[in-house]
């Protein structure tokens, strides 16, 4: 008896852990995480140390809700393509674990939860931003894919939106500055060469789906596409400035900028010489190194 109710608990376990491991894939949980770190940069940006909390908690909640409900809708837009490649074979919907109508609930649910706790607690601009973010993705940077690549456009504004979502949750609309837009650039700008380097990498499988974010008419795996990656670096790093000529940061600032600003730069330049994988890898990297330490940079040399 007790092995029989040992075997149904453990069972029971498993499919409980199978299908939290599909919901945190439908939401893309870790990408989600990202997300939420610019929105708490813009709040942290915006009031320094003088944050609470218990409102910087519930910022990344409802950040985390929203993102995860145009997560869950781009995967129901996208589930039949997803089935062409093989990253994305294996998601929820695209394999046939998880039924439509509980994704569509669960994308539903989270959207509505999160814009209700940004304009509970913050502010209705705050909200509304949220809301531009989530039908920008879902309803216009995911169906655009397949038609042009002008998507990575449209894709880079909700992308980059997170961090005016924190700078406006903590002032309100005195959070439209110039200091609020050029947190938002510097990450617009970032998102070019990061999503061409994985772009590039994932050509092919992109490609089986019908995914336009190189090129259409020609394989956009070319030096072309190395260059324009390296002219959004170097526009990012001179708006990566910005905070410190208007005193936001210190030189302290400036230097990590620079340093790391310089390699990304760097493999850009490699990838338009060599043109091949493991050069759009490193650029991918770079991208990856950049962003998060600037933006932590830039938040301690604030407060501190």
């Amino acid at each position: 008896m007790n092995q029989t109710q040992n075997l149904t608990n453990s069972s029971f376990l498993q499919s409980v852990k199978s299908k939290m491991r599909d919901y945190g894939m439908l939401i893309k949980f870790s990408l989600n995480l990202t997300v939420v770190f610019s929105a708490t940069f813009g709040y942290l940006m915006a009031l320094g140390s003088s944050f609470e909390w218990f409102y910087l908690f519930v910022l990344a909640l409802g950040g985390f809700l929203i993102t995860s409900s145009a997560n869950a809708i781009n995967q129901i837009i996208e589930k039949d393509y997803d089935k062409m490649m093989k990253r994305t074979a294996n998601r929820p919907l695209s394999a046939g674990r998880m039924d439509l109508t509980e994704a569509v609930l669960i994308a539903g649910l989270t959207g509505i939860g999160g814009l209700a706790l940004i304009g509970y607690y913050f502010n209705t601009l705050a909200a509304l931003l949220g809301a531009i973010s989530l039908i920008a993705y879902a309803f216009v940077y995911t169906p655009l894919k397949r038609v042009s690549p002008i998507a990575v456009f449209v894709g880079a504004i909700p992308g980059a939106l997170p961090i005016l979502i924190g700078y406006v949750a903590a002032l309100g609309g005195a959070g439209l500055n110039i200091i609020a837009y050029s947190l938002f650039a510097i990450q617009f700008l970032w998102q070019f060469p990061h999503f061409w380097a994985i772009g590039w990498l994932g050509y092919d499988d992109y490609k089986k789906a019908g995914f336009k974010l190189l090129g259409t008419k020609v394989d956009g795996r070319n030096r072309l596409t190395a260059l324009q990656s390296l002219a959004y670096i170097i526009a990012m790093i001179v708006v990566s400035l910005i905070p410190t000529i208007i005193g936001i940061t210190s030189w302290i600032t400036v230097v990590f900028v620079l340093v790391l600003g310089s390699y990304f730069a760097y493999t850009a330049i490699r990838l338009a010489r060599r043109c091949d994988n493991p050069s759009a890898l490193k650029m991918m990297f770079a991208s990856f190194y950049y962003l998060p330490i600037v933006q932590i940079v830039m938040v301690l040399d604030k407060i501190f």
